[in-house]
């Protein structure tokens, strides 16, 4: 399937796996692209620039296919390496960065000079327009469905994606709540050039967490998210624990009063210990509504494979019956 997403990235399905904090590995990325889809490496897992540059050349060890580097931008009172960080990636000789987080203007003349394509993550129109205005190559459109942070708009992707395709020139991909080829036909349907799957790729064989969080994916249903963080105007849709029971609670006592230390024993460094020592109940963690409609633990190229084959048997069986009646 060509569309301006796999011309754009050189690749072969326009399936894109997003960056996910402690599980956009090396692994993770390798096994998507090898797949046929386009994975990516998250540059902020890594503490520093040069660990960065060993990630990158250990992935360039295990595909010849084209990956990508995840590098979210964040307020911070001592902000990461970021020099550091695009110089690791423009010398390992990524050629595709989504970017996330704040405006990357800044950064992309040297991306831009290096040939690095780069797709912005948004979660509204206006954002969108933004990162088109400033030269990124796409965005992902990130709908109110999505794991991590849904922005404060509120807007799902059934609304969200037509009127993206209205707006956009640039190619965008859909993002949240997808998880198979029913999904990326519809994304197609409404303007999208392909799809952006988070939580979806937790749940395969390749990804390097616990199998306890690979376990809490698939028992889930589509429920069991909840949204954490609105009063500080940070919202995150995380998988519903005891943590989050106990973040909630505070938020609701202290209301408007409520500040980051508040909750910073439930969402403070808590990711190499659900991720890696698989404790289900150490704080919060990204998940998309998803959930609901995942079932299995395949191999990423297993998901990637029948993920195609459904969306081109629903477009040459189904849409064509309808089109001939």
């Amino acid at each position: 399937m060509k569309t301006r997403i796999t011309e754009l990235f050189g690749i072969e399905h326009p399936i894109i796996q997003g960056g996910m904090h402690f599980v956009g590995l090396a692994e993770m990325a390798a096994a998507v692209s090898n797949a046929g889809g386009l994975g990516i490496i998250t540059g902020l897992t890594q503490r520093t620039p040069e660990k960065l540059a060993a990630e990158i050349a250990k992935c360039r060890g295990m595909t010849n296919k084209p990956f990508g580097v995840n590098l979210t931008f964040l307020p911070a009172i001592t902000p990461p390496d970021y020099p550091g960080y695009i110089q690791a990636i423009l010398d390992g000789g990524v050629k595709v960065v989504e970017t996330a987080g704040n405006n990357p203007q800044k950064w992309l003349p040297a991306l831009k000079e290096a040939s690095v394509k780069v797709i912005h993550k948004c979660t509204s129109v206006r954002h969108s327009l933004k990162a088109e205005s400033i030269g990124c190559d796409a965005v992902s459109v990130d709908g109110f469905e999505c794991g991590g942070h849904p922005g404060e708009d509120d807007v799902g992707n059934w609304v969200l994606l037509p009127r993206a395709a209205e707006e956009l020139k640039i190619p965008f991909v859909a993002s949240g709540g997808v998880a198979n080829g029913a999904q990326l036909v519809a994304a197609l349907a409404m303007g999208a050039d392909g799809i952006n799957m988070g939580t979806r790729f937790m749940a395969t064989k390749e990804a390097p967490i616990h199998d306890h969080v690979k376990e809490a994916i698939v028992a889930a249903s589509e429920l069991d998210t909840r949204l954490i963080m609105r009063s500080l105007r940070n919202t995150e849709r995380v998988l519903n624990n005891a943590a989050v029971g106990r973040l909630l609670e505070k938020e609701k006592e202290l209301g408007a009063n409520l500040k980051f230390e508040d909750i910073i024993a439930e969402v403070g460094g808590v990711y190499p210990k659900i991720m890696q020592d698989g404790d289900m109940d150490a704080g919060a963690w990204s998940c998309g509504m998803v959930v609901g409609l995942i079932h299995d633990i395949p191999t990423c190229k297993e998901l990637i494979d029948t993920i195609m084959a459904d969306a081109h048997a629903i477009i040459s069986q189904r849409l064509r019956a309808f089109e001939a009646a």
